[in-house]
């Protein structure tokens, strides 16, 4: 919900500034690429908005269930990202091309940031604690579970992670003091 909170504003006022410059900056006429010449239309090949759907559902399949494991909104959140991507190109498809030029820049920043992330050698390097798998129950083939226990919420295991892992950066922290 944070990050929601910050990136909107962010990415509201990066469409509306870019919008308006593609409108009152003589440059942006020819200061294209490859088939996008003029920055100020819309692509009519609609190539630009399909490479922006398609960068950020690789995004979204990529990167964002890092983190989410547990958590009973991931499946929501990634489903509503998924449909997010798919309607994409019909509502950007009259967008001016800088606006893809920055989405695509974007998109793939992003994708590349959360493949480097992933890597264990990065995460050493920058001490990223590993996030604990909760281990799965076992099923049976038509998928039901098989244990008769009942294991804590969902809700309640995230809020178990989230302190073990605030727990063990607290304790990095002090350490560092020293």
């Amino acid at each position: 919900m944070k990050g929601i909170l910050i990136q909107g504003p962010v990415f509201i006022s990066f469409y509306l500034a870019i919008t308006n410059m593609a409108a009152n900056v003589p440059s942006f006429k020819e200061g294209g690429a490859l088939w996008f010449q003029d920055l100020s239309t819309p692509d009519s090949l609609y190539l630009l908005p399909a490479l922006t759907a398609l960068s950020f559902l690789a995004t979204v399949e990529l990167n964002m269930q890092e983190g989410l494991e547990g958590n009973p909104m991931a499946n929501k959140m990634k489903l509503f990202s998924r449909f997010i991507a798919l309607i994409t190109v019909p509502i950007t498809m009259h967008f001016p091309k800088a606006i893809f030029c920055y989405w695509i820049t974007s998109n793939l920043f992003s994708l590349v940031h959360g493949a480097v992330i992933k890597m264990p050698g990065v995460k050493r390097a920058l001490a990223i604690p590993e996030i604990p798998v909760p281990a799965k129950a076992p099923t049976t083939l038509s998928g039901s579970i098989t244990t008769t226990e009942k294991g804590p919420p969902s809700s309640s295991l995230v809020h178990q992670r989230m302190r073990a892992l605030e727990r063990t950066v607290k304790a990095r922290r002090h350490g560092k003091k020293r």
